[in-house]
């Protein structure tokens, strides 16, 4: 099969299912990216709700879609994630000094949810900081005191605009926070913190997980653990009995790298279709159904109303189940 190709044919499928069961390939993690851009308002009590409502209703179906996969592929998933859109961004119109009411919307819906981690609890801040990025870095200590999926990053430096020396001074601060806060659980809130340089435009990875700007409004990222199958392949090289030098090793290493990548496409591709055939179904058109009679309401207004629907049968109203 081209290595361009976006179809699996059976001989694909099968060499799959063959390294999860025989080459410890597993399933990292199913991270779905959400946009929240379209969540902020000028107070933040409403940007939370937006937040929460949105993340309930795109991410719904998320968990039980990766079990059923899981169940029906047999493949080990370990977690499953979101990420979001830096929140600095979404709640710097509310102009409020502390965020923290956002992290714990977040903290809400991913416990509701089922997810593992939520990340986007991020500031980007590598060239200056605005007051939205202060709140946020302000709030990190409490956030992750308060939170166990909320997962923090600031990206305080770029090969292209420098070091922020500010940033790096104030996140030494923040970190020190976040494990006097967390000290009681071993400092934990550490490790659900990064200050990165150079940080990936659009990052499904915890803890610094986020969802790019330039990202659509929702996607899929599957991140494969292929070690095993790399292993099983030059332990077979080995065994062969034929002679290999530095290239073939780099060969064999790509050759798998390659199928191992295409194993998390298939799983992410099953993934997609699924929640696409929920959201399809969900998004469909209905026609309006009338409302059963009311007990108060006369049976002439029936007969009036009744009348007035047979006259103008092209008006009924539509909507969005």
């Amino acid at each position: 099969m081209a290595a361009g190709s976006l179809r699996f044919d059976a001989t694909e499928v099968r060499e799959v299912l063959r390294m999860i069961e025989s080459e410890s390939l597993d399933v990292r993690a199913v991270t779905m990216g959400v946009s929240l851009r379209d969540t902020a308002s000028d107070d933040l009590e409403r940007t939370n709700a937006r937040i929460y409502e949105k993340l309930m209703r795109v991410a719904e179906r998320l968990v039980p879609t990766t079990k059923a996969v899981h169940d029906d592929f047999a493949v080990p998933i370990t977690s499953t994630r979101l990420s979001v859109t830096p929140m600095a961004l979404v709640t710097e119109a509310a102009r409020t000094p502390r965020v923290v009411t956002s992290a714990l919307a977040l903290d809400r819906a991913a416990r509701e949810l089922g997810v593992d981690y939520v990340g986007g609890f991020s500031a980007l801040v590598e060239k200056g900081i605005t007051p939205g990025d202060r709140a946020l870095i302000d709030s990190i200590p409490e956030a992750l005191a308060q939170t166990q999926h909320v997962c923090s990053s600031v990206n305080v430096a770029s090969t292209r605009a420098g070091i922020n020396t500010d940033a790096v001074l104030e996140m030494g601060r923040v970190v020190k926070s976040v494990a006097e806060a967390t000290a009681a659980a071993g400092g934990i809130g550490c490790a659900r913190l990064v200050t990165f340089a150079n940080i990936p435009d659009d990052n499904p990875f915890v803890a610094g997980a986020l969802h790019g700007v330039g990202e659509g409004e929702c996607v899929i990222n599957v991140g494969c653990s292929g070690p095993g199958v790399v292993l099983s392949a030059l332990k077979r090289l080995r065994a062969s009995g034929e002679p290999f030098d530095v290239a073939t090793i780099a060969e064999t290493i790509k050759r798998m790298a390659f199928k191992v990548t295409r194993a998390g496409e298939l799983i992410g591709r099953e993934v997609v279709r699924r929640l696409d055939r929920r959201c399809a179904s969900a998004s469909s058109i209905c026609r309006w159904r009338p409302r059963p009679r009311s007990a108060t309401r006369s049976p002439r207004s029936w007969r009036r109303w009744g009348s007035r629907r047979r006259a103008r049968p092209d008006r009924s109203p539509r909507w969005r189940c």
